[in-house]
């Protein structure tokens, strides 16, 4: 039987979160914004690390990787914007295509949930979706979140916006 785990990003994760990425690259290009090309090399990915983990030890960034014991980095979920004063910070995940439907995009988010309450004394999360990402939507009110109003922020992407008080 496969075991999940969640942990923080280290800096040893650059091919294993590459290989991650590269494989996933249309999946989430459909579902997210595009990244920038010049991510996808070791390069890319070691300064995405660096800046990231940078951020984790100013308090304003808490990174995961969710790993499956038998095929390693399957998914990321991320603390971002974190703003102690105001108690909030918003959430991200993302789940490697083969990996979807099988609950993982929910323990990530809850797993945000507990971190956000436990070690950043957090009262407010926040989350931006596409409308038509219907699946990430499901996932956000699964774990509380509600949409913050009906009109979508940005109308360009179609993008709203869900809030989670704890």
């Amino acid at each position: 039987m496969k075991t999940i785990s969640i942990r923080k990003l280290e800096n040893t994760d650059i091919e294993a979160l590459l290989a991650f990425e590269i494989r996933n690259r249309e999946w989430f290009e459909s579902q997210i914004d595009a990244r920038d090309p010049s991510f996808y090399s070791s390069q890319g990915v070691a300064a995405h690390i660096e800046c990231y983990l940078a951020d984790f030890a100013r308090g304003t960034w808490h990174p995961f990787v969710i790993e499956d014991s038998i095929a390693g980095i399957v998914g990321r979920a991320n603390l971002k914007s974190i703003h102690s004063p105001k108690g909030a910070a918003e959430v991200g995940y993302r789940i490697d295509q083969r990996f979807c439907g099988q609950g993982l995009a929910t323990l990530a988010l809850q797993h945000l949930i507990r971190e956000a309450r436990m070690h950043w004394q957090l009262t407010q999360l926040f989350a931006h979706v596409y409308k038509d990402n219907v699946g990430s939507r499901k996932v956000l009110e699964r774990c509380g979140f509600l949409l913050e109003h009906e009109s979508w922020i940005d109308e360009t992407k179609d993008e709203c916006r869900f809030i989670l008080s704890i």
